[in-house]
């Protein structure tokens, strides 16, 4: 909904910090009732989150920000998506973020001596 993930932070170890402090920032622009459910489905003790209560899932359905959601047609699969995105095929990416490739030369080098440890292990299905 925030167009990034509850305890996103530029550098990995201020993620971290974060989800240990149980600190989230929300837009400004963030739903009330939105913010109230995801801090209910983030709640560091268990027996007190969203999902894991007594009526389980059903707590989560009935969340006020769902209120009118027709969870009956969702699961046959009857409500229209808000944004379908245009795909060339099953396979086609294009809607995601582009990384650089990993290539086998990025990876550590495996030393000799650990390398004799799979001696033994050659592929037998060849």
């Amino acid at each position: 909904l925030a167009g990034y993930p509850p305890f996103y932070d530029e550098n990995p170890f201020g993620i971290y910090q974060k989800v240990l402090a149980g600190r989230i920032d929300f837009p400004k622009h963030f739903d009330v009732k939105a913010k109230d459910l995801v801090k209910r489905l983030l709640t560091h003790d268990r027996a007190k989150r969203f999902g894991c209560l007594k009526h389980g899932t059903e707590d989560i359905q009935k969340h006020k920000w769902y209120k009118g959601m027709d969870w009956d047609a969702l699961n046959n699969r009857q409500v229209k998506p808000p944004y379908i995105p245009s795909v060339k095929a099953a396979d086609d990416t294009s809607m995601f973020d582009r990384y650089p490739e990993s290539t086998e030369a990025s990876a550590p080098a495996i030393s000799a001596k650990d390398q004799e440890m799979f001696v033994g292990f050659e592929d037998s299905t060849a």
